[in-house]
């Protein structure tokens, strides 16, 4: 049975806005020492809103690290402190103008495990109302559009939506749709 590792020491490498980095000097299974290099990230929250015609909103944004636009579902940045239940229905107002009802949690993804401590807060939910404008951040510029949850699907098999969160939701969604 994998008993885990002991940390000895730690080291902050960086500490930013968002993200802080630290290298760790940790006792291994076997008692011999070793290194971990850690991203410490607060979190986020990603939403699959889904209107009456089973159509999902989806938000393009520029994403520095790819230098790209990507397509994805609206998502965001947990603050400190924040109840990741009322973080994701403030980025979906946010994003898109919407809110929704019937709020469903659909789980947890960890995007990257070896190095980093992010946590992902998946959840559903049905549009109630629309057409409200978008209340982005002064550094946020973002595209709203719907597309059908059959086409979103496709698309997570065809590879045209690379983003990890956005396929597993679309997939999660998809299947628990499927079974009402």
């Amino acid at each position: 049975m994998i008993k885990g590792e002991k940390t000895l020491n730690t080291k902050e490498i960086f500490k930013g806005k968002i993200i802080h980095v630290h290298v760790d000097d940790v006792e291994l299974e076997n008692g011999k020492s070793g290194l971990r290099e850690v991203v410490d990230h607060p979190g986020g929250v990603c939403v699959a809103a889904v209107t009456k015609d089973r159509e999902l909103l989806f938000v393009r944004q520029f994403r520095y690290p790819y230098h790209e636009v990507c397509l994805e579902l609206p998502a965001g940045k947990l603050e400190p402190g924040e109840d990741p239940a009322e973080a994701i229905k403030r980025e979906l107002k946010e994003e898109t103008g919407c809110t929704g009802r019937n709020w469903q949690f659909m789980g947890n993804l960890y995007p990257s495990p070896g190095y980093c401590g992010e946590i992902i807060r998946l959840w559903m939910c049905e549009v109630d109302r629309e057409g409200s404008e978008q209340e982005l951040d002064e550094d946020e510029f973002v595209e709203c559009e719907r597309i059908p949850l059959s086409t979103a699907v496709e698309m997570v098999m065809n590879n045209e939506i690379p983003d990890a969160k956005t396929q597993v939701l679309i997939m999660r969604t998809a299947h628990l749709l499927s079974q009402c």
